[in-house]
């Protein structure tokens, strides 16, 4: 059970930096370190969580281990939670069908 963070290196809002939060294990745990953490839900970037740099420091204080980005994608890889490009582009598509059959009802 690990929980991953990178190096804060993708430009994000506000001219931040931004870093990749994954788990090698489960969504369940990584969904709870990123509430622990402070990050908002709509961080969630289906299978990893986008961090802002000055969350960085509090995420390896709270356990998480530094790792480089091609390791992180590895090792979610391996443990069978990385969403291909694709199955990422097919929901994104989606979504806006999802909403306005909600909105319909």
């Amino acid at each position: 059970m690990s929980l991953l963070i990178d190096t804060p290196l993708w430009p994000g809002p506000r001219g931040w930096l931004f870093a990749h939060l994954a788990s090698d294990s489960s969504y369940e745990e990584l969904h709870a370190f990123a509430r622990a953490l402070g990050v908002r839900e709509r961080a969630f970037d289906h299978d990893h969580y986008d961090v802002p740099e000055h969350l960085h420091a509090r995420a390896l204080e709270l356990g998480a281990e530094h790792v480089g980005s091609r390791e992180l994608v590895t090792r979610l890889r391996a443990a069978g939670l990385r969403r291909p490009k694709a199955a990422r582009a097919r929901e994104r598509a989606r979504v806006p069908e999802a909403a306005e059959s909600r909105g319909s009802r």
